[in-house]
């Protein structure tokens, strides 16, 4: 396991202003990705029929579309 103290002694290691500025910008990218993935909430699986009432087709769904009477064989 890494100790906190070891993260900070490397970091002393580095030189480049440039690195530093990397280093906290990937240090970011990690701790956003971390709170995302704890606040991901678990997938649900939907359920059979859990739709169930809530959608309404008309009673003439099966009809012939005007806009296709040219395509309608006659």
């Amino acid at each position: 396991m890494i100790k906190d103290h070891e993260i900070y002694s490397k970091l002393l290691l580095l030189n480049s202003e440039n690195l530093k500025k990397e280093l906290v910008n990937f240090m970011d990218y990690l701790l956003t990705k971390q709170f995302s993935e704890t606040q991901i909430a678990p997938k649900r699986i939907p359920q059979f029929g859990c739709a169930k009432g809530k959608f309404r087709m008309s009673d003439d769904f099966d009809a012939p579309l005007d806009h296709f009477e040219d395509y309608m064989p006659g």
